[in-house]
């Protein structure tokens, strides 16, 4: 006999067995005690809720011979033949792929015939979303006035997209994304049955990666018993199978961001990449860390709301009293705007990077929780006995920030040079086709870089620092390629120093620019 996944061998067959609705199931054992059957029913809520399995049992129900407390009895005739799927009575329909203006009209037309045992006729479309306007429209007027033996059954994860004109013809029930406790509840219940050893710490972890869902829950659990099949299932190795981070990397990561500490970060990015693990996960758990800590500086009674140990619990509330809120809160907004972008992005790991030097370099932001961050990092470097530059502007970082010793000063703009050597002239008159055949990141880096001359007469091309300056001058090949570039160009070799500034107002105060000279507009393809 062929194995049966859990979410199949475990699907509710009586309302009692169906966990978290408890609202819907009792409105609708109601309605069947009382004989106030409806005619039209709109079943709306996310994935793996149990929309699909209510719709089943209440079908079973309605035509049970001998329902108990408005459930199916699961003994007589009606129950068998509609649980073993060749009742005439109930019919399922997927609207994603029967989704057209004939389909409905086949129900129609089905629609006229009584049911030849049993008293109703149930029609169960799911995804009904997908049905096409047409398709909307010939099932409105049978949806509104029905024969009394039949009932409609619509369910769907996207209740926006469904005519007002059919949500009106329906009583409508929204099915909520069940809770950590109840699903981790039914999955002890079900593993102590089925005799498989599981730590509670996995089936919590499996729960809250579930986000709300049976079903997921059951097929991730179904996933990792089958990976450790003989063996009891631990956090660890649940972690392991669905390619998670375990909260000790994510407490790594945030001291790396403390201490701005660019190049640890992106190291244990690549340990973490390197090790297989999923990068939106990865992600998502990482902003629900720091909701965490944002948790614990906000009340001191949260620790039953934290899902985590003890020993972590105490390791979140020392890492909780090292930042303040603000800077806590512009993490997060980081990373849940990171959330939203990195679902379909094909380069999931770039942006990472980015978010991970944002949170350590708040220069690259111009919002108001940069700018306080920003001005939180110059106080603490002022305790420190670090003198500001006068004229420095922006992030606290490498030639912005001098010792005491070395303080600099504001300078004037340095005079364009009464002569500038020939083949730093060829450059600057090629500069736009330059850039324009250059291939991407390099051509956007270009576009943002400063032209300028060095005291030996030596082309000086500066960019911002940060990921500019780390392509040119922190991997290998990138200059090397662009005097290449230059060569092409020119006719001749050029010797290029590629140099780096915070911003363009400390680039105009010590260099200088030779876009005064010609016009240099890149216009974009």
């Amino acid at each position: 006999m062929s194995y049966t996944a859990l979410y199949r061998k475990f699907r509710p067959s009586r309302f009692e067995d169906v966990k978290g609705q408890e609202h819907i199931v009792t409105t609708l054992q109601n309605q069947i005690k009382a004989d106030r059957i409806g005619h039209a029913y709109l079943f709306c809520g996310t994935r793996g809720t149990g929309k699909t399995s209510i719709a089943k049992i209440f079908a079973r129900a309605v035509n049970c011979e001998h329902p108990v407390e408005g459930s199916p009895c699961g003994e007589c005739e009606s129950c068998k033949a509609i649980a073993s799927g060749v009742s005439m009575n109930v019919i399922e329909i997927d609207a994603a792929s029967n989704n057209g203006v004939d389909n409905i009209r086949e129900i129609v037309e089905e629609v006229s015939y009584s049911p030849a045992e049993g008293r109703f006729k149930v029609y169960i479309i799911d995804e009904v979303h997908m049905l096409s306007i047409g398709a909307f429209n010939a099932l409105l007027k049978t949806l509104e006035e029905p024969p009394s033996y039949v009932i409609f059954i619509l369910a769907t994860t996207e209740v926006h997209k469904i005519p007002i004109t059919i949500l009106s013809r329906c009583q409508r029930y929204d099915f909520r994304r069940i809770s950590i406790e109840t699903i981790v509840g039914r999955l002890r219940e079900l593993m102590d049955r089925e005799q498989v050893q599981v730590e509670e710490k996995a089936l919590r972890y499996i729960a809250k990666t579930a986000d709300g869902s049976m079903r997921d829950a059951l097929s991730l659990l179904d996933q990792c018993i089958a990976f450790h099949f003989g063996q009891e299932l631990t956090y660890d190795k649940a972690l392991d199978v669905l390619g998670a981070v375990d909260t000790e990397v994510f407490s790594r990561l945030l001291r790396y961001v403390l201490e701005r500490n660019v190049t640890g970060c992106i190291g244990l990015l690549e340990e973490i990449v390197m090790q297989g693990r999923e990068l939106t996960q990865f992600v998502t758990d990482f902003t629900w860390y720091l909701r965490n800590l944002l948790l614990l500086q906000s009340s001191d009674d949260i620790e039953d709301i934290i899902d985590v140990s003890s020993d972590n619990l105490l390791r979140l509330k020392e890492e909780a009293g090292m930042l303040d809120t603000d800077r806590l809160m512009r993490f997060i907004r980081i990373f849940s705007e990171l959330s939203g972008q990195i679902k379909y992005a094909p380069q999931k790991r770039i942006l990472i990077e980015i978010a991970l030097i944002k949170l350590c370099k708040p220069n690259m932001e111009q919002d108001y929780g940069s700018v306080v961050e920003r001005v939180r990092v110059i106080e603490e470097q002022l305790e420190n006995g670090v003198t500001i530059a006068a004229g420095a502007r922006g992030y606290a970082g490498e030639g912005a920030l001098g010792s005491s010793a070395g303080a600099q000063t504001v300078k004037e703009r340095p005079p364009l040079p009464k002569a500038i050597p020939e083949d730093v002239q060829a450059v600057v008159d090629r500069w736009q086709d330059i850039v324009l055949s250059a291939s991407m990141p390099m051509k956007q880096y270009l576009r943002d870089a400063y032209l300028s001359l060095g005291g030996d007469s030596r082309l000086l091309i500066v960019v911002e620092d940060g990921l500019a300056s780390d392509y040119f001058l922190r991997q290998e090949g990138h200059k090397e390629l662009l005097e290449q570039m230059l060569a092409d160009a020119v006719g001749k070799e050029i010797d290029v120093t590629i140099q780096t500034v915070q911003d363009k107002e400390t680039f105009e105060l010590n260099y200088v620019d030779l876009s005064q000279l010609i016009h240099m507009e890149i216009e974009e393809e």
